[in-house]
C-alpha cells in the first residue's frame, strides 16, 4: 500500500530537498552575536570514524561543521554547545544499539577536526546517555540560564535521532513558553547512517535507508517549524 500510495509525495520530498535556500550566516549574526549558539550533536569519534556505529556519512560532515564553526567564531559567536553521547558500560541503550561511546575511550571524544580548532578550549559539552541532549543533562538548564540567545544552529547526527530530538526539543520548548526562538537547521551539516534493506535482511536488523530517513527527517521537522535550510554561508 505504501509503495503504491507514497510515489508522488516521495518525488515531491525529492523536489523539496533538491530546492532547499541557502541563508547568509550573517543574516543570523545582525542582531548580534551573542544572541546566536551554535549546537552540534554526536560529532564524536564512535560516530565518525571508530566503532560500531561509525558511518562514513556522518564523517562526510564533520569538515563543513569545523568550516561552518570558524566562520559563526570569526563572526563573534561565543556560544558553541556540543552534546555528545558518553555512555556507561551497562547502558540500556545498547538494548537497541550495539555498545558504543562507552564513557572514558575514544569513541566518546569530540571528532579531532573539532578539538583542532583554535577556540576548542570554549566548547560546552554535555554527556548525554541517551537519544536526548535534553533528558538527564545540563542542556536544558542552559538554556534557561541564557534567555539572551534567542537564535540555535543545529548541526550533527543522527538526523532521524539525536539531531531530530535536539532540533524539536529547542522548537517545542520555546513553543511552550511563548518565546521566539529561531532553530536553523543547515541540511549539510546534519546526516545519518545507512542500513540497506538487503544487509539489514542479512544480519536480522531493522532495515534503515539513509536517504530517506534523512530528507524525511529533515521535511518533518521543518513541518514543524524548524528553519531548514541547504547551507549557511
Amino acid at each position: 500500500m505504501l509503495a503504491n500510495n507514497s510515489q508522488a509525495f516521495l518525488e515531491y520530498l525529492d523536489d523539496w530537498y533538491a530546492n532547499l535556500p541557502e541563508l547568509p550566516l550573517d543574516d543570523l549574526l545582525i542582531d548580534g552575536a551573542d544572541r546566536v549558539a551554535v549546537t552540534c550533536v554526536d560529532i564524536i569519534v564512535g560516530f565518525c570514524t571508530d566503532g560500531a556505529l561509525a558511518s562514513p556519512r556522518v564523517q562526510s560532515i564533520v569538515a563543513p561543521i569545523a568550516e561552518l564553526f570558524k566562520a559563526a567564531h570569526a563572526g563573534g559567536v561565543r556560544h558553541f554547545i556540543l552534546p555528545q553521547d558518553s555512555h556507561p558500560v551497562d547502558a540500556v541503550e545498547f538494548g537497541a544499539f550495539p555498545v558504543h561511546c562507552v564513557r572514558g575511550t575514544s569513541e566518546a571524544d569530540t571528532a579531532p577536526e573539532l578539538r583542532a580548532l583554535s577556540f576548542a578550549d570554549s566548547f560546552t559539552i554535555f554527556e548525554k546517555n541517551s537519544l536526548s541532549a535534553a533528558l538527564s543533562t545540563g542542556f536544558p538548564a542552559w538554556v534557561t540560564e541564557h534567555p539572551e540567545v534567542d537564535t540555535y544552529i543545529i548541526t550533527g547526527d543522527c538526523s532521524d535521532l539525536c539531531v531530530y530530538q535536539l532540533a524539536m526539543f529547542l522548537r517545542l520548548d520555546a513553543n511552550a513558553r511563548n518565546l521566539q526562538r529561531r532553530v536553523v537547521l543547515p541540511a549539510q551539516c546534519v546526516d545519518t547512517y545507512d542500513t540497506p534493506l538487503e544487509v539489514a535482511r542479512e544480519l536480522g536488523l531493522y532495515a534503515h535507508p539513509g536517504d530517506f530517513h534523512h530528507v524525511f527527517s529533515l521535511h518533518h521537522m521543518a513541518a514543524n517549524g524548524v528553519e531548514v535550510v541547504k547551507a549557511l554561508k
